[in-house]
């Protein structure tokens, strides 16, 4: 298995890589520019190379996350290009380092638009954006979290997505623990049928990347509080032992967006390594 986590760019790209491994991780996971803005970023292409040749050099894999006032429903068009010139910087980042692809969240059902408007919405975007880009870097959708029914949380959504716009070979999939638990999409009981709809859908044939966090709430609450793999979460461990041992993840890799204040991700990868490290 290939654990990893959220790592700082302080030092710029090559420093978190070099921090992912002295951590003995296998993935890292990080914010291409200011994750609260959507500022154009004029990067280091130098510092770019040397964190794609370390990586290549150590195998270990990276993924970018867009910042967080990416959406993909914006309100306005002023939005609606800031988010499409943000994205297509965040994915020349992306590939400049050699990272998979760029997290970006599913978005959110706009008040005024129906619902299928706001599906409609966040596949202009998609399509605008990607007709622009033609590197190796992926989208990655990610799983909503919220109630049962909230918008962006069930698989056939995100599939469908991919499905209707104009480059599906441009999009992949996240799937994030904590969202999947917080509106039952996974209860922690009900695994096996889960996976047998995603492998009837076609979504894990897309999975790129799993967002490995506990939860703080209890399932169906609709709460997005992660907590540690491992301690007073609602996920149990037996839950998680059948999740990481699917054979579809063999090689995907794993990544903490747990509290570090809890427990440093430094000690935590060190627990997944010794728990399920060596499955596959």
């Amino acid at each position: 298995m290939i654990f990893g986590c959220h790592l700082s760019i302080k030092n710029g790209y090559l420093g978190a890589a070099k921090q992912a491994s002295k951590m003995n991780a296998g993935a890292f996971q990080y914010f291409p520019k200011n994750p609260r803005s959507l500022t154009v970023k004029n990067f280091d292409q130098q510092d770019a190379d040397s964190c794609k040749a370390f990586c290549e050099e150590n195998a270990i894999l990276s993924v970018s996350h867009s910042p967080y006032p990416t959406s993909l429903t914006p309100n306005d068009e002023r939005k609606r290009d800031q988010v499409i010139q943000s994205l297509l910087n965040d994915l020349k980042i992306t590939e400049a380092c050699g990272s998979i692809g760029v997290v970006v969240h599913f978005g959110k059902k706009v008040s005024h638009l129906t619902l299928l408007e706001s599906y409609q919405l966040i596949i202009e975007m998609l399509n605008e954006g990607l007709s622009e880009w033609e590197g190796n870097a992926k989208i990655l959708l990610e799983n909503n979290a919220g109630l049962p029914g909230a918008f962006g949380t069930t698989l056939e959504e995100l599939v469908q997505i991919r499905k209707l716009c104009d480059y599906p070979e441009k999009i992949g999939f996240c799937f994030d623990t904590c969202h999947a638990f917080s509106c039952g999409l996974w209860d922690g009981e009900n695994w096996s049928d889960l996976l047998e709809k995603g492998e009837d859908l076609g979504y894990f044939e897309e999975l790129q990347l799993v967002h490995f966090n506990n939860s703080k709430y209890n399932t169906r609450i609709g709460q997005d509080r992660h907590a540690p793999i491992f301690g007073p979460g609602y996920i149990k461990e037996s839950q998680f032992d059948q999740f990481v041992n699917t054979p579809q993840f063999a090689n995907i890799p794993f990544i903490l967006e747990t509290p570090k204040e809890e427990i440093p991700h430094e000690k935590e990868i060190q627990l997944l390594q010794e728990k399920w490290g060596d499955h596959f």
